[in-house]
């Protein structure tokens, strides 16, 4: 007569199944941390050959002393003209320099006020159904191609323009920099926003309860209190504005002068190298230089975004010892 457990049997059983689905999902979990890390490293690897492959190009600018008889750190400076091509070729950086600055500070000009006061509404005296709607309406201009923009500055905005100021040219810096505004707004709007919501709402009840308005608890608490997080989404706006391509290339004349006016035409470093790379000579000192502004553009972009880390930083900081 046996004396087994005929419970066994099943007991066993399960237990090796649930053995069997533990190892399945420890398997599962290292194959997607792979993933994950190949990811990360994917990204960064790229960075990094996109780095060396643009310094490589500009390297010669600097290097080598056949095109530095053409161009050079001295002739960028020694020139306000803008002509690489003809029997003396002319690679002055201030028209490109101040055609950049112009659109840039026309755009920053019209996008940061109206994109952090769309965010201090909507964060903080819009209802929620109208904060629902309001939202993704702003954040949709993130979704617009920037050919596009540039197209409707191009046809619509550049007739508007001159009509209202009386410009002699259609195509200008304040046309562009408006365009440009559009397209940085999003990003202002969308990242001032996430800031204002983050301020802990004992900052607004403390404020309301010492008798101040909704309108100075904003202005005088809420606002300050956010000020890491607004001005990180300010300086990401400004790298966006500063790479830009396609809006300025087609709204603003790509005129290369020296001017301070707005109402010229003007020519930014990102349009120069679109415009002119396609057509220039493989290794020319033209080819050359257009990298190089391709490292200015560089470096100007990733020092910004490095100064919108610490701020983001900063208001983290800052909310976890709220």
């Amino acid at each position: 007569m046996s004396n087994a457990n005929p419970a066994i049997g099943p007991l066993r059983h399960e237990g090796h199944g649930r053995s069997t689905r533990r190892r399945i999902q420890v398997w599962r979990e290292s194959l997607i941390s792979v993933l994950l890390r190949l990811c990360a490293f994917t990204g960064v690897a790229g960075l990094l050959l996109i780095m060396i492959f643009v310094f490589r190009e500009a390297l010669p600018v600097l290097m080598n002393p056949e095109i530095q008889k053409e161009a050079s750190l001295r002739h960028f400076t020694s020139t306000l003209m803008w002509q690489p091509v003809g029997a003396v070729p002319k690679y002055g950086l201030a028209p490109l320099l101040g055609g950049t600055l112009k659109v840039v500070l026309v755009a920053m000009a019209f996008a940061v006020p109206l994109g952090v006061a769309a965010a201090v509404f909507t964060s903080e005296f819009a209802s929620p159904r109208l904060r629902e709607n309001l939202k993704p309406a702003v954040e949709i201009l993130a979704g617009i191609p920037s050919v596009v923009l540039g197209f409707f500055a191009l046809m619509v905005m550049a007739s508007w323009i001159q009509m209202v100021t009386g410009a002699t040219v259609r195509l200008n810096a304040l046309n562009a920099g408006i365009a440009l505004g559009l397209g940085v707004l999003p990003t202002i709007f969308t990242v001032s926003e996430d800031a204002l919501r983050a301020v802990p709402k004992p900052f607004r009840e403390a404020s309301l309860g010492l008798g101040a308005s909704p309108w100075q608890t904003a202005w005088s608490v809420t606002l300050p209190a956010a000020g890491a997080g607004v001005s990180a989404g300010i300086l990401l706006g400004l790298a966006r504005a500063v790479g830009e391509t396609m809006i300025v290339l087609m709204a603003s004349g790509n005129a290369a002068i020296v001017s301070g006016s707005v109402f010229d035409s003007v020519r930014t470093l990102s349009a120069s190298i679109a415009a002119e790379l396609a057509e220039v000579v493989f290794g020319s000192a033209h080819y050359s230089v257009l990298f190089f502004l391709g490292v200015i553009l560089f470096v100007t972009t990733f020092a910004i975004n490095v100064v919108a880390g610490m701020f983001v930083g900063r208001l983290r900081r800052r909310l976890a010892g709220a």
